[in-house]
């Protein structure tokens, strides 16, 4: 299906002059009929009141469109086109408008719950009021940039290790034919294929950086995950579901990572892990700079000729500088105020 932009039909406000001008025409000719009797004003009379009784059909022609707004038209079941820009239009009235998608609501701008998000039904008191007013669809497309924030998920990712990860995908309508004719609801269709395209890709990272894991696909191992290649990991999710949105006239302009953590149930297991790993890098960092001081304090020693020791003594003040320097609390040292042998 095409898309066909109709022009030319921003004669509103003249139908709606011309409309009301022949209504006020028609009453004036119902008053004025009976003075001038005899055929005539029979002629008038009938002419006039079959105008009061269906001249209100062409006021069903009328459209308003906001900017960055579209409606899609349909006359007796076949595509007509779609009035694109802002501005009063005149369509022909036995057109109806088309859109699937129109009483759907999800978790995006542009969207308000049936529950009274809107300032009207806030305000409507009246249950019957609020039930007609519920009835009544829009049913214009919105050509705006939308942000859809879809629901988190639980995922497991290429080790298995379950994780929960939510994202914000950008888009917009940019084919209205397709939206409307080419899906059954090009809303719930988004939002599938947002969480399906999630569900393939986060399958390829692991959380966390891990070796011999391969999430490029060209064989050689690298350093991709989820949390450190955040960037590249958008990317291809919005790659991935721009190819299977394409065919419902959605451009996706951007896909972000709102949330990402691990899942309740790992979730303790994976932080005493990460404690741990930086437990023992830190030790290792205390280690390597212990050593170099004890080196550095023996090689003084010997070059100033401070005090000789031999192998046995050199061990044990290593011993001793190697608990002193990598404890976790302060030295107790013990002063010897006798001999040093």
């Amino acid at each position: 299906m095409e898309e066909k932009i109709i022009s030319g039909k921003k004669n509103g406000m003249s139908m709606l002059i011309l409309t009301t001008f022949i209504y006020i025409v028609s009453i004036a000719a119902v008053i004025v009929a009976p003075l001038i009797g005899g055929g005539a004003g029979v002629a008038i009379t009938v002419v006039a009141v079959t105008w009061m009784c269906l001249g209100w059909i062409l006021y069903l022609g009328l459209k308003v469109l906001r900017p960055q707004e579209a409606l899609v038209l349909t006359l007796f079941g076949k595509y007509q086109g779609t009035l694109k820009g802002d501005g009063f239009y005149w369509v022909n009235p036995f057109c109806v408008s088309v859109n699937p998608a129109a009483s759907t609501k999800l978790r995006q701008s542009g969207d308000v719950g049936a529950d009274g998000g809107s300032a009207l039904s806030v305000a409507m008191k009246s249950e019957d009021v609020q039930l007609a007013a519920k009835s009544i669809v829009d049913k214009r497309i919105s050509l705006k940039i939308m942000t859809l924030n879809n629901n988190k998920q639980k995922i497991n990712d290429c080790l298995g290790n379950p994780i929960e990860i939510g994202i914000a995908v950008i888009w917009r309508v940019v084919d209205t034919a397709k939206a409307v004719f080419d899906v059954d609801n090009y809303k719930e269709y988004l939002s599938l294929q947002c969480d399906t395209a999630l569900r393939n890709i986060v399958r390829l990272y692991p959380y966390d950086v891990a070796p011999n894991v391969d999430t490029t696909g060209d064989g050689v191992a690298d350093e991709g995950s989820l949390r450190g290649s955040s960037e590249i990991v958008a990317q291809r999710i919005r790659d991935e579901i721009q190819e299977k949105v394409r065919n419902a006239g959605i451009e996706i302009i951007e896909a972000r990572i709102t949330y990402l953590a691990y899942a309740p149930e790992i979730a303790a297991a994976m932080l005493q892990r990460q404690q741990a790993s930086a437990v023992v890098d830190a030790r290792k960092l205390i280690v390597d700079g212990a050593v170099g001081m004890v080196e550095m304090a023996l090689e003084q020693l010997s070059e100033k000729d401070v005090v000789e020791l031999d192998e046995e003594r050199k061990a044990a003040m290593v011993s001793n500088l190697l608990v002193v320097l990598c404890g976790n609390h302060d030295a107790q040292p013990v002063v010897n105020s006798g001999s040093l042998y």
